[in-house]
């Protein structure tokens, strides 16, 4: 099945463009995203803030459960929990989410990010509702 829609559907969310982030791989129920490391990404410390590693997990949970529903008008996240476990840091900062389970309007998804070095940065639950299209004229 093709997915490209999803990835289509990016377009036209500004933030996206703002964050520079980039959609590399799309399957079905999942997707891997990346986020260029920039320096007013960072906090104190020197490693990627928090809300960054948010915003790209939260578009990644949100994108792999776009990629089973084509038919909608859009996913958003309900309710997104996250465990920061090591900084941010180099180059770029890599997502992976996957679906855990998918309903017509519901999906469970679960996301992490890592450092391109592999190392672990956060991991996040999430539950998206899909958005579907307006039955009435």
């Amino acid at each position: 099945m093709n997915v490209d829609f999803a990835r289509e559907y990016q377009k036209k969310i500004p933030f996206l463009q703002h964050l520079k982030i980039q959609t590399d791989a799309l399957g079905q129920g999942s997707a891997r995203l990346s986020l260029p490391i920039e320096p007013q990404m960072t906090n104190s410390l020197g490693t990627v803030h928090g809300g960054a590693i948010m915003s790209l997990l939260d578009v990644a949970v949100c994108t792999a459960a776009r990629t089973l529903h084509p038919e909608s008008v859009g996913v958003i996240t309900i309710d997104m929990s996250i465990s920061f476990i090591g900084g941010g840091s180099g180059a770029r900062l890599m997502a992976d989410a996957r679906v855990l389970k998918d309903g017509r309007s519901m999906s469970f998804v679960e996301g992490e990010a890592t450092n391109e070095d592999g190392s672990l940065v956060a991991k996040a639950i999430a539950t998206v509702r899909v958005r579907l299209k307006d039955k009435g004229g």
